[in-house]
């Protein structure tokens, strides 16, 4: 089973990506984990990716979906994957197309308003960088890091205005790859605005049919 699943920042999607990739025995590949796997190892992929991270650039699409071409061919994808932040745009998603044949795409469907509440609920420890969210991941102490006793603190990519800033670009970046996928007839559309373990069980109900 090769799957990929797409969904805004704080749609839950890399928490349902492990979960399926438990249940289903596949991979579970994201993006940030190739680059960290690449640049630690010192390939030349790695190499230039650092460079242009250190230089505060993106990664260009070329470099990216060669990393993603080299990973999918080890071992431990034979029996499936589930691709977690790739692709993030439709020149990603046309050369996933042309490596690899994908059985579905899982699109978590979150509003814009559920999105801010939910990222501008995040906090971080100052200190040790354990996540909490005051909605739904409350520290025992308000403010107070639960390991550490270090400050929280809200990130500045977490504030409602540079929230509303990143769904712009994924909305512009993302509309075209599930309409590319539904031209496939390959997107699988669930609401991620349900408790996990029902977003979950969504998800395998429609897997197991696959």
């Amino acid at each position: 089973m090769k799957l990929l699943i797409i969904g805004p920042a704080g749609s839950g999607k890399g928490t349902q990506a492990k979960k399926i990739a438990e249940k289903y025995n596949l991979a579970h590949i994201s993006t940030g984990d190739i680059f960290r796997e690449n640049i630690k190892n010192n390939t030349q992929l790695g190499k230039i990716a650092s460079k242009l991270i250190n230089d505060g650039k993106l990664v260009p699409d070329e470099i990216t979906n060669k990393m993603v071409e080299e990973r999918i061919k080890k071992d431990d994808c034979k029996n499936g994957y589930i691709l977690d932040g790739f692709p993030r745009n439709i020149i990603q998603a046309k050369y996933l197309s042309k490596i690899d044949d994908v059985d579905s795409a899982i699109e978590l469907k979150v509003s814009n308003k559920e999105t801010v509440k939910r990222l501008s609920s995040r906090r971080t420890c100052s200190n040790c960088k354990r996540g909490y969210n005051i909605i739904s991941l409350k520290p025992k102490i308000e403010g107070v890091c639960d390991d550490c006793s270090g400050t929280l603190i809200q990130r500045a990519d977490d504030k409602p205005v540079a929230i509303k800033k990143r769904l712009e670009i994924y909305t512009n970046e993302t509309k075209p790859i599930i309409e590319f996928y539904k031209q496939k007839n390959l997107l699988k559309e669930i609401s991620g605005e349900q408790e996990i373990n029902v977003v979950f069980e969504e998800i395998t109900l429609f897997l197991d049919t696959l």
